[in-house]
């Protein structure tokens, strides 16, 4: 496909990675081909593509370059495709020196040092290397307007991890070289950690300034760099639409859920694989409310029904769909999909129930979209008093409280922490509860996540509330949503969110980055999917070190070590910890 013609190919990253793929399958040539590869750059390719998608490209054998015991096949090509690190140039100068295949294709994920090239031009004494290139395919692509680094404890107290500030700048910049952007930049100010990565990129563009030679655009790109940080209630809230739900329930890694721990599941649904490029329900159901997925496969399967005319069912709720799936092979073969659908919805309203997340949930809402203290001081409590509500669930309300009263005249946290000592919540959990404010609480946070909002805004909200109940749970925008509304209508404060150099955008921008440190959500991503289809001219991509889930997100926390510098007392007030 030549450029431009896809209206949407330049802002789309699982496009940009499969351009990158099927053109080094391409110009191998005709051939039996093995793909060698190494460990990231095997989770890379298979987010955007399938192995029978690669099959049928020719492609037979797939290998990892670390693997010892490779068989020699001279009569294949190979087209490797390997991140340029120190390690990877090492095993490629041992293949080149006793090559098992006939003839190399070597691609670079990101700019490879002359020196490099040097070392594995002297390594290839038999001539089979064809070419080496570079192609930029260095992230990875979850959604089109989604990607991530998959890093996880990406900064030490508030600084970078060194290690993780390169592997961040080579994803960022092969990120901006594959959808062929040369941006201004914009950074969090509060945060030293973005202004550091904005640096990083800065150099790199102006290192690598050929690479970034595109065609100018009238209105330049903007590459605006966040830190989580700055809000850090999204990432511990309950999700209710699909995507978001499966990761903050079952987690996703890599498009695969292990499900093996659902009780009786079948052999083959012990993982599976939820991947809008291949599966057309989970594509059109993703950003959907639970309760719409649950009619949506209930509807695939009274369609099916109508086919079955002699033996008619009720389907009234999932365990009937789960039976009937059973009782009904030649179902299951005609629609792998929708057993796998089936199996993931039933397991995620199984643990709604058990867990109670409907009554959880509301009071979360209540906690990141209300003022009123009294009476979520008095629900937490209630809710810590029912025995279905686990110590996980538990210790999240306490801290979406503690990051929201935290200044609270009336503040009640000791008396929460005690009551979460008594539930019998672990040590582990109660110490969260501080090491979160000391993460996100207002000392850090260069925003006020929770200004009372204007008078527009509080009607709006109140119009929301009448919809009905399922909005209930759907009430929290990201503080993202704001930021972005504020940079599309040019509002954006100089102040808080500086250029990095002296030249700033005139004009409203049209193809915007985001990428937050620290790691962005699904429910970030439905933010900016939304703003993409609703707003003309404007298009956004949204990165992240990593795509979190609470879980995975309190792992981010006790990796940047700050807890261990809040008070060792599970009952720290959050007053005294937020003075330091």
């Amino acid at each position: 496909m030549r450029e431009g013609t896809c209206q949407f190919a330049a802002m789309n990253v699982v496009f940009a990675v499969k351009q990158y793929i099927s053109k080094m399958i391409e110009d191998s040539g005709p051939g039996m081909k093995v793909l060698l590869m190494d460990k990231e750059t095997t989770g890379i390719v298979s987010m955007v593509y399938t192995q029978s998608e690669i099959l049928q490209k020719e492609v037979y054998l797939f290998e990892r370059i670390d693997s010892q015991n490779r068989e020699i096949m001279k009569h294949l090509k190979a087209i490797c495709f390997l991140r340029p690190t120190k390690e990877n140039v090492d095993y490629m100068i041992q293949e080149l020196r006793r090559p098992k295949y006939t003839i190399y294709f070597i691609y670079f994920s990101n700019v490879i040092s002359k020196s490099d090239v040097k070392s594995l031009a002297e390594a290839d004494e038999q001539e089979v290397v064809a070419e080496v290139q570079e192609f930029y395919g260095d992230y990875i692509a979850v959604n089109p307007h989604l990607f991530s680094l998959n890093i996880l404890g990406c900064c030490q107290g508030r600084n970078w991890d060194p290690a993780q500030l390169s592997r961040t700048t080579q994803g960022l910049t092969a990120l901006l070289l594959s959808l062929k952007k040369c941006p201004m930049i914009r950074y969090q100010l509060s945060s030293e950690a973005a202004k550091r990565l904005a640096e990083c990129v800065k150099q790199v563009i102006t290192k690598e300034y050929e690479l970034f030679e595109f065609r100018r655009t009238e209105v330049p790109p903007l590459l605006l760099i966040l830190d989580r940080c700055d809000d850090a209630i999204t990432p511990l809230l309950n999700q209710w639409t699909y995507q978001a739900m499966v990761h903050e329930l079952l987690g996703i890694n890599n498009n695969r859920i292990d499900l093996s721990r659902v009780p009786g599941i079948s052999k083959d649904l012990r993982e599976v694989v939820l991947s809008a490029e291949n599966d057309e329900f989970y594509a059109n159901n993703m950003y959907l409310n639970f309760a719409e997925i649950g009619s949506n496969i209930k509807n695939l399967m009274e369609d099916f029904q109508k086919k079955k005319p002699k033996e008619q069912q009720k389907l009234e709720s999932i365990a009937d769909m789960k039976a009937f799936v059973e009782n009904y092979p030649q179902f299951k073969k005609m629609s792998g999909t929708v057993s796998k659908h089936v199996t993931v919805v039933g397991e995620l309203s199984r643990l709604v129930s058990e867990r109670n997340l409907l009554e959880v949930s509301e009071v979360e809402q209540e906690l990141a979209c209300q003022n009123d203290h009294s009476s979520a001081l008095q629900n937490i409590k209630r809710l810590l008093q029912n025995p279905k509500v686990t110590e996980f669930d538990a210790a999240r309300l306490v801290m979406l409280y503690a990051l929201h009263y935290e200044r609270h005249s009336s503040n009640s946290l000791p008396g929460l922490m005690m009551d979460l000592r008594n539930k019998g919540v672990s040590e582990k959990y109660r110490k969260l509860v501080s090491a979160v404010v000391e993460y996100g609480g207002k000392r850090v946070r260069g925003s006020d996540l929770f200004s009372p909002k204007d008078a527009v805004a509080i009607t709006k909200q109140f119009l929301k509330g009448l919809k009905g109940v399922e909005n209930v749970y759907t009430q929290h925008q990201p503080f993202l949503h704001e930021t972005l509304d504020h940079l599309i209508k040019g509002r954006l404060k100089e102040n808080l969110y500086p250029y990095l150099g002296p030249s700033t955008l005139r004009d409203r921008p049209q193809d915007i980055i985001v990428f937050v440190i620290g790691g962005a959500t699904y429910e970030e991503a439905l933010t900016v999917y939304n703003l993409n289809r609703t707003t003309p001219g404007v298009r956004i991509v949204l990165g992240g070190t990593t795509v979190h889930n609470t879980k995975s997100f309190l792992e981010e926390v006790l990796a940047s070590g700050l807890h261990s510098r809040s008070k060792e007392s599970s009952q720290v007030t959050s007053r005294s910890a937020s003075r330091r």
